[in-house]
């Protein structure tokens, strides 16, 4: 809930992706854009080849209580990189999603709408490194079972919930505390915390999902999701991006998947 602890989040995916001068942590997942054709073609078997792993994944342990298999990590690294190196070429963009099939295009434009948005409340780097503390991520099953409940109890729905993990702390990796306070995979500032968090561990995923959603009740939510996401967060292109990635696993069934297995995809060490 704090710029910094979007900072955070943001500097992970950049890190993870080789963006903003920084060397990738894996050479093998390195994407060099040329012509839009070209980047569109390996965008597509990309994705078809994640889309794969993921189904497949999901058929062994529909529970998803499993970690994703090393090759379906390397797979979906691979999609981060091309969707942050599509982010800052607006032209590149733009020519290369013209090419995609109608699915992926509408996934793609969200994805990268979002990424430039969070980059500019980022705000320009500072030079400075960011040190990021990283754990293990929890099984996805369980987040989606917290996300799900919180849907039942506030009636904020789980895509939201799950957008605002994935861009504050990467679905609780990066487990940083901001300047200003702000912590756990919700980053509540603690007197935000006291008020909503229902007495709950503001580190524990479950306690700060049910958080957020009664904050977000609280604020509107679902009546008028903008609303409320902008008193979680005062600004229109945080708003704009949790919305993007939401509308994404809203209308794909393996979206919430796919960023999972995106964020947990990063190296242990940043």
């Amino acid at each position: 809930m704090t710029r910094l602890a979007l900072g955070i989040a943001l500097a992970a995916a950049c890190l993870a992706a080789g963006c903003g001068g920084g060397a990738s942590t894996d050479t093998s997942v390195k994407v060099s854009p040329s012509r839009p054709a070209a980047l569109a073609a390996t965008l597509v078997r990309t994705d078809g080849a994640l889309r794969r792993a993921l189904s497949a994944w999901r058929a062994s342990d529909p529970s998803l209580r499993s970690a994703p298999g090393p090759a379906l990590l390397r797979v979906a690294a691979r999609e981060r990189v091309i969707v942050h190196e599509l982010a800052p070429s607006p032209a590149l963009a733009r020519a290369t999603i013209a090419l995609l099939p109608h699915r992926l295009a509408t996934s793609v434009r969200l994805e990268v709408a979002a990424t430039v948005d969070l980059r500019r409340l980022d705000g320009a780097p500072s030079g400075k490194p960011v040190r990021l503390h990283l754990v293990p991520p929890l099984p996805a099953g369980t987040l989606l079972a917290d996300y799900r409940r919180a849907q039942a109890r506030f009636g904020v729905r789980w895509q939201v919930l799950a957008a605002v993990n994935l861009i504050e702390s990467a679905f609780g990796r990066v487990v940083n505390r901001s300047s200003a306070g702000a912590q756990g995979p919700m980053q509540f500032l603690p007197a935000t915390w006291r008020q909503y968090g229902l007495g709950g561990n503001v580190h524990d995923a479950r306690d700060a999902i049910l958080g957020a959603a009664n904050y977000l009740h609280a604020s509107g939510a679902p009546a008028d999701e903008r609303r409320a996401l902008f008193a979680y967060n005062r600004s229109t292109l945080y708003v704009d991006a949790v919305l993007a990635y939401a509308r994404v696993m809203a209308r794909d069934p393996l979206g919430f998947a796919t960023y999972y297995a995106w964020e947990a995809s990063l190296p242990s060490v940043l």
